[in-house]
């Protein structure tokens, strides 16, 4: 007797459907590039010292402009030659700055012309005389950092008040660098000497 055996058929499978594919692939790419927030580096605005090799020539400021701010090796900071904490610099700075009392030993004040606020008595050759040790820790120095640039955001927000009624954020561009010309933000940042109490 013979058996015979059926051959099975070998079931074709269908193709996949790629056509859309690259359409979802693209909406996706374009919706993380959307929501996804990239970090992007920032700095703080400084006048760095010239280096040493080169003559270059400087202009004389008066001791009264110039604030020394000196943040040592072991973090104890001083302003102006005496102590002071990290939560009264900021106090500190802005009297500087401003001079309401015009005193003899702060930045001397000088008429000027700035546009929407007219003849204005301003202290815009203050420097501020940073001196940081390079051993002095990043909490420390940023904290330093920070009390400095509140101090100019405080001014420039209170005067930004005071003529325009709203805040220094919410200022037109011309308003905006009228308050600049009137407190310009005049940091000089250099590294703390051995001669200064730092480490050699």
């Amino acid at each position: 007797m013979e058996i015979k055996f059926r051959r099975r058929r070998r079931r074709r499978v269908p193709g996949l459907n790629t056509t859309a594919t690259a359409d979802i692939s693209f909406m996706l790419l374009v919706f993380f590039l959307v929501t996804t927030s990239i970090d992007t580096d920032k700095g703080l605005p400084r006048l760095l010292p010239a280096p040493p090799d080169e003559q270059v020539q400087t202009l004389d400021i008066e001791k009264r402009n110039v604030l020394e701010i000196v943040l040592d090796a072991d973090d104890r900071l001083t302003c102006g030659g005496e102590p002071i904490e990290v939560k009264d610099l900021q106090e500190r700075v802005e009297t500087f700055i401003k001079n309401p009392e015009d005193k003899p030993d702060m930045p001397v004040k000088q008429e000027k012309e700035i546009p929407l606020l007219g003849k204005c008595q301003v202290t815009d050759m203050h420097v501020l005389n940073i001196q940081a040790d390079r051993e002095t820790s990043y909490d420390a120095y940023f904290a330093m950092q920070d009390a400095v640039v509140a101090a100019y955001s405080h001014l420039r927000n209170e005067l930004a008040q005071q003529r325009f009624h709203c805040d220094f954020r919410q200022c037109t561009a011309e308003q905006r660098e009228a308050i600049l010309i009137y407190y310009p933000q005049r940091i000089s940042e250099a590294e703390l000497t051995a001669q200064k109490g730092g480490r050699p």
